[in-house]
């Protein structure tokens, strides 16, 4: 589970590169720059929930649960 993890983190770090790409800073809210800024606050949603996952699950081993 735990190379599971580490692989949707990197994942989720190429696409937020790869959307990152698209991003116009001059008119964000436009076109592609727009389906592009969700993708990287999806991608982002995605590394933080993976790590808040990490840090829990060595939390619950630490406990001895």
């Amino acid at each position: 589970m735990k190379i599971f993890i580490y692989v949707l983190i990197a994942l989720a770090s190429g696409l937020i590169i790869y959307n990152f790409t698209f991003l116009d800073l001059e008119n964000v809210m436009a076109g592609e720059s727009a389906t592009a800024l969700i993708g990287i606050l999806a991608a982002s949603c995605v590394v933080v929930l993976m790590v808040i996952l990490l840090m829990s699950r060595a939390i619950s081993e630490k406990a001895g649960e």
